[in-house]
């Protein structure tokens, strides 16, 4: 009798974890991923523009159980140093230890690829989304895909937040530094940032 009884209440156990592990399945954003190509600006390290992106973006979204979004954001594609003239090199702040120049010149080209993870709150995935706009900044890119109301940890102060960027500039454009990196995690007042070399004509 009491094996009986164990084997209906083993039934309906496993058949509660069936229950909610499809429940978890099924609330995760189908498709996950998506790819899309976008146009933006490039700031250094002093803030300042110095170039002109073309990426290819791929997207990866994971749904927390808090109803927030865990994304990463892929990067890979290509540069040109602003055509309005010279301008401040991207490595060029006293906060670069690393050497590094102080200008570079326009029409200089490169290729870039990194990537950016944080969370996204108060908003809802939508996979179809596209950011038209030149330039795509990082506000219009979340709008784009979680709504008007979504706020991405990695643009307020927060902790929550991670990223690696590596610039390569080509060869034989009489560039004195041709590698450049902008990695760290945080944001607002939690950044710690660290930057490496340059993209620099002198």
């Amino acid at each position: 009798m009491k094996r009986l009884l164990v084997l209906p209440v083993l039934l309906v156990a496993v058949l509660a974890l069936v229950v909610v592990a499809g429940a978890v399945s099924a609330k995760q954003p189908h498709p996950s991923k998506v790819t899309t190509v976008i146009h933006t600006t490039d700031g250094g390290c002093a803030g300042n523009t110095w170039a002109d992106d073309t990426i290819t973006r791929t997207l990866k979204v994971h749904l927390n159980k808090n109803g927030s979004y865990r994304i990463r954001e892929q990067d890979k594609g290509t540069f040109v140093t602003n055509a309005g003239g010279v301008v401040a090199s991207p490595g060029n702040c006293p906060e670069n230890t690393s050497a590094h120049g102080h200008t570079v010149l326009p029409g200089k080209t490169g290729t870039l690829k990194g990537y950016l993870t944080g969370t996204v709150t108060g908003g809802s995935f939508n996979p179809s989304g596209s950011c038209a706009a030149n330039p795509c900044t990082q506000a219009l890119f979340i709008a784009a895909f979680f709504g008007p109301t979504a706020t991405f940890s990695c643009r307020i102060d927060s902790a929550n937040c991670k990223f690696k960027y590596d610039y390569h500039a080509k060869k034989n454009q009489g560039l004195l530094f041709r590698h450049w990196q902008d990695r760290g995690h945080g944001s607002g007042t939690f950044l710690h940032e660290k930057f490496k070399g340059d993209i620099a004509s002198a």
